[in-house]
């Protein structure tokens, strides 16, 4: 590890150089790397709802639609030229309106009631809309931009890609608010936390270095979701914060015993390595134990979040010292009083009364438990959305006017006689909850006279191998009665056709619950079990690593409870993630607590003065790199409009503190009751001379 000291004090320009050009193709990359703002695509491929949507975008040309709703003072023929217009949009397939089915000869009002009412609501008429690309595809959410201008004030754009599309809009005007909006806060903290007015630059310019690389090379994935883009930089500052804090730290206390700054830098390179490398290795593991998700943003999340771990602790120890050293006399010129206090009266008080922290603990613990385990989680992300955007109120008026509220899509087999079709939708009809339904057998059987049909008309509803149902319900979409509904739709379809398939927005939603349901379990044990197998090879110790994850179990818990307790819905990505993230950034405190703690006990100190050591030497650290990560990320929580990013950075803001008391106040507590078991099974103490 000296070499490496050496290597990067003796090369200190170079390496700030290279960074600088690095920073080329990094731009380069996050800008080529595609943002997908569908949330849906990240369901596995085996599950059926997903092989319906590869059948309607295969065989139908269908990989997703959008509705117009039209004004009431737009003239027939204007119509029939608008949708003229949208047909030659690129990626769109079939444009049907009213007028296309009856004609333009037909008044409305010589329809029967129970029809009219279906395709009429206040004079106003829907135009459908499908395109050959998925919901959110880039081509999609262009025709989206597109048909709004093709269609300006006189009509509303409804659907999952209209709303997808608004998102995008929100997400690229608020991104770079985000990235400011951290990063003056933290300036803020860490400008009263150190010593010098220009040091807080060189920690954020090496940790935004390392950002723009991190977001640069997520190209190698072809694309991250949007949820990754909004909280991925965010979440890499305050995660990696606390190493240039620390290596800083380490700095300024051996410029105090070196000869010069050079020696000084290689040695608090070597002890920053050496201190960080156990911690830094769990919390990527942690990260990336969201691989263990059967959604596959788990692993969009792990894999871009691993990575900025990594790579942040790289700059940390290249990019900064480099930095520092090559700026020194502009930090010594710059220096002021440390603001932050010493906290001495706390750790003295932390001490002294370390029972009570454990009877805290245990008070807590069933509240805690009982709030973890009873929050509440909604998975239609786009209620959530705020009201200003134009796909809220068009989305809406699709509901409230032509009861259009989940949409679902049966496939059956082509062949399937209409005699037949039509006793299933009769049974499908008479479901509670089922608005309508609508199927070629349906359209040519009475509704409207098969002469009036147009071929392509027909043509939309039937493939080489299938026709296509469509069945509109009353029930929002990923809600209980919603989800018992297609349960009922879907043993109809099956008893008249083994082979056919529920595919459309609602029962991709359906699947999304279930999968999530089972995620949220699933990631939980392999986080917890991957960083306690780690720590029991960091530590070499048997007794330890159980402190630890009780200890950051519980903060995670506690964070949680407080969700359920505020009774606040949260959205179910959320609900997932929160404890991985909190998790892998707690655990770098405790383990920091821990090793300082050993340190002194293994130097002959007793139990208490080993605690009071432990807390003087990392208690600051702590409070200073928690301090930052709730900063950046409340900042974002209170601007963002979007939610689900809101969400998620309010449990992390709230949990970076809960996790800051737990650690400074509880886990000294815990390694005091359970000393003896410590030094007995950690093999660290367990040959060192220690008094009881």
């Amino acid at each position: 590890m000296n070499k490496f000291g050496k290597f990067v004090c003796k090369y200190r320009a170079a390496i700030i150089i290279v960074a600088l050009l690095l920073l080329i193709p990094s731009a380069i990359g996050m800008v080529a790397t595609r943002i997908n703002y569908d949330i849906l695509t990240y369901l596995p491929d085996d599950v059926a709802t997903i092989q319906g949507q590869n059948i309607l975008s295969e065989q139908f040309n269908m990989g997703s639609f959008a509705v117009l709703i039209v004004d009431d003072d737009m003239r027939a023929k204007d119509i029939l030229s608008m949708e003229d217009k949208i047909k030659e949009i690129e990626c769109v397939n079939k444009v049907v309106g009213v007028y296309d089915v009856l004609g333009t000869q037909v008044p409305l009002d010589s329809l029967p009631d129970d029809v009219k009412e279906k395709i009429s609501a206040e004079g106003k008429t829907p135009i459908l809309v499908t395109f050959k690309t998925g919901i959110a595809a880039d081509d999609t959410l262009k025709a989206i931009d597109d048909i709004r201008d093709i269609a300006k004030e006189k009509c509303a754009v409804a659907g999952l890609s209209a709303t997808e599309d608004d998102m995008k809009d929100i997400l690229n005007s608020e991104m770079a608010i985000y990235v400011v909006v951290a990063a003056v806060l933290c300036m803020i903290v860490l400008s009263i936390a150190l010593d010098s007015y220009i040091v807080p630059l060189f920690l954020l310019g090496s940790i935004g270095i390392a950002i723009l690389y991190n977001m640069g090379t997520n190209i190698m994935f072809g694309e991250i979701s949007y949820i990754t883009k909004a909280i991925a930089s965010v979440l890499q500052l305050g995660v990696t914060m606390d190493f240039s804090i620390f290596l800083y730290h380490s700095y300024i206390k051996e410029k105090q015993t070196s000869k010069d700054i050079y020696e000084a830098m290689e040695k608090a390179i070597t002890s920053t390595i050496s201190s960080v490398v156990g911690s830094s290795i769990t919390t990527i593991a942690g990260f990336l134990a969201l691989c263990t998700m059967q959604l596959a943003i788990g692993r969009d999340i792990g894999l871009v979040m691993a990575k900025g771990v990594l790579i942040g602790l790289i700059c940390v120890v290249t990019v900064l010292p480099a930095t520092i050293l090559v700026f020194d006399k502009l930090i010594e010129k710059t220096s002021h009083k440390v603001i932050l206090p010493e906290f001495t009266h706390l750790i003295d008080f932390v001490v002294k009364h370390y029972k009570a922290a454990i009877i805290v603990f245990l008070i807590l613990l069933v509240p805690a438990i009982y709030g973890n385990s009873h929050v509440n989680v909604y998975y239609n992300i786009n209620s959530s959305l705020p009201e200003s955007l134009a796909s809220v109120p068009a989305n809406k008026a699709l509901a409230d006017d032509f009861n259009m509220v989940s949409t679902q899509i049966a496939l059956v087999n082509k062949d399937m006689p209409d005699s037949k079709v039509k006793a299933m939708l009769d049974e499908i009809d008479s479901l509670d909850g089922v608005e309508w339904s609508i199927a070629k057998a349906k359209i040519t059987n009475g509704l409207v006279p098969d002469e009036m049909i147009d071929d392509d008309i027909k043509s939309i509803f039937e493939s080489d191998k299938y026709q296509m149902i469509v069945i509109n319900s009353s029930y929002e979409t990923a809600t209980n009665e919603e989800n018992e509904l297609l349960n009922k739709i879907n043993d109809v379809i099956k008893r008249y056709d083994e082979d056919g398939i529920l595919a459309g927005e609602a029962p991709l939603m359906k699947d999304l619950v279930e999968i999530a349901d089972q995620d949220f379990n699933s990631v939980n044990i392999s986080s917890i079990a991957v960083i306690f197998i780690l720590m029991i090879f960091v530590f070499k110790s048997g007794s330890i690593p159980f402190i630890l994850i009780a200890v950051i179990e519980f903060a995670i818990f506690v964070n949680m409870s407080c969700t359920c307790y505020a009774n606040v819905t949260i959205p179910f990505v959320a609900s997932i993630v929160i404890g991985t993230i909190q998790l892998g950034a707690t655990v770098d405190y405790a383990i920091l607590m821990t090793n300082k703690y050993l340190d002194a006990r293994c130097d002959g100190k007793n139990k208490q003065e080993s605690a009071k050591y432990a807390l003087e030497n990392s208690a600051k650290s702590i409070i200073v790199s928690a301090s930052c990560f709730f900063a950046a990320t409340c900042g974002v929580s209170i601007i963002s409009k979007i939610d689900m990013i809101g969400s998620i950075c309010t449990l992390i803001s709230r949990g970076a503190l809960i996790s800051m008391v737990v650690v400074i106040t509880m886990l000294p507590a815990f390694l005091m009751v359970f000393d003896k078991i410590i030094c007995k099974t950690t093999k660290r103490t367990r040959h060192a001379d220690i008094k009881y």
